[in-house]
């Protein structure tokens, strides 16, 4: 019923760098599709290619940058990138571009880091807007979908239902939704299954991540002293109940792909290793 994919971040990392032999391994073990990384040049004679010759499908691209950022050069360098990514998009029919907000982070200058933390969102909404608006109206021109990963750790403020609230009303755009990850929600104490049915239109790419909560540890620590109380780890080795998950999906009629994105530290090492999360995540979600 769902279609699976995974992104190609990890493999490219541990060796394995040429979308052939990536978009070869998915067709092997089963994927529909791949969410392809920065680190994969665009190439349209070979991502035609290859979706033809394996028939698996580039379920997405990703680009996850601040495109906040203060250095001048780089932002627009980041900005131009994620440009180039939607007229590729537009003309490959692949669906939907995976992206981060950017955020302000000259605001920790101001700030001790606690109260920066919680200041950041707003203070960087209307910068996120401003920059995003030009991108949205383009990538409505081109038919292609812009969905904001709810990662906290990369430049990112759209983390919580409350600020994809206030972006969806600001962006007003059919085209801007969410990569929803449930894995993220876990650490920051939000439910991770409720904003599925009322975001539900706005979900256009799902990323399978799981988070691991070691109570023990979580008890000395704390949320604030440091992370070291929760890890991310593949489907089926964590906190999140996956059979609610998936069918909150179904109920939302959920067409998009369910991506898997690997950074459990239990399947890292080699590629081979790196192969096995990938695939034991797919079978375990397919088997719920």
């Amino acid at each position: 019923m769902f279609k699976y994919g995974f992104m190609s971040n990890v493999m490219v990392a541990n060796g394995k760098k040429e979308l052939d032999k990536i978009m070869k391994w998915a067709k092997e073990k089963g994927f529909n599709g791949v969410e392809v990384g920065p680190t994969i040049p665009l190439n349209k004679d070979l991502f035609q290619k290859t979706q033809a010759e394996y028939g698996v499908k580039v379920a997405a691209l990703t680009y996850c940058r601040n495109f906040l950022s203060h250095n001048e050069k780089e932002a627009e360098e980041h900005k131009k990138a994620l440009t180039e990514r939607i007229h590729f998009a537009s003309e490959l029919s692949i669906p939907v571009i995976v992206t981060s907000t950017g955020i302000d982070k000259r605001i920790e200058e101001v700030y001790d880091r606690a109260d920066a933390i919680r200041k950041i969102p707003r203070r960087s909404l209307e910068q996120v807007i401003e920059v995003f608006k030009p991108i949205i109206e383009l990538a409505e021109s081109k038919g292609v979908k812009i969905a904001f990963e709810n990662c906290p750790l990369m430049g990112n403020i759209a983390i919580s239902p409350i600020i994809w609230r206030e972006l969806f009303e600001k962006l007003n755009s059919q085209n801007v939704g969410l990569c929803y990850d449930p894995s993220h929600l876990v650490w920051q104490m939000i439910d991770p299954y409720r904003p599925i049915a009322e975001f539900g239109d706005k979900i256009f790419h799902f990323h399978a991540k799981d988070t691991q909560v070691d109570q023990e540890r979580l008890s000395e620590v704390g949320i604030l002293t440091d992370f070291s109380w929760w890890r991310a780890c593949i489907p089926g080795e964590g906190s999140l109940d996956w059979r609610r998950i998936l069918d909150e999906l179904q109920k939302i009629d959920y067409q998009g792909f369910i991506s898997v994105e690997h950074e459990d530290t239990n399947y890292e090492g080699s590629i081979d290793k790196v192969e096995q999360g990938i695939w034991l995540a797919k079978e375990y979600l397919k088997g719920v």
